[in-house]
């Protein structure tokens, strides 16, 4: 096995693990026997990303189906590695950021509920 199927394979563990429910589906997709169903149903996954423009098939098609593809083809499995790992430091990106800016509001609303309200003067030439 290369270096970039190993890699690919760990890649998979790890979607297997975040998406549990998918988790069947993936594993029996990554089985050897399954090929002739992976194949088709790659090169139709990329088909359907490519007419995104239609109401049921989108965008999302597109690199699912380079990943099933990437099983069975050598060369499409470093892009496909390198792709997934940027995608998924930008989704922790994205929810680290997300979460600061959170917790950045609630420290703000804290501040801003602990002042105390501003007192009106005592002096009433102040009010003339």
């Amino acid at each position: 096995m290369t270096k970039e199927r190993t890699r690919l394979e760990r890649l998979f563990l790890r979607l297997e693990a975040r998406f549990p429910r998918f988790s069947m589906v993936i594993y029996i997709l990554r089985q050897p026997w399954a090929m002739l169903i992976r194949i088709p149903l790659g090169i139709l996954f990329c088909i359907g990303g490519l007419l995104a423009f239609l109401p049921i098939l989108g965008v999302w098609m597109l690199p699912l189906g380079l990943l099933l593809l990437a099983i069975d083809l050598p060369f499409l499995q470093r892009p496909m590695n390198g792709i997934i790992l940027r995608g998924e430091r930008q989704w922790h990106l994205w929810r680290r950021s997300r979460r600061d800016r959170k917790s950045e509001q609630e420290t703000s609303e804290k501040r801003q509920k602990a002042q105390p309200s501003p007192r009106l003067s005592d002096n009433r030439d102040d009010y003339r």
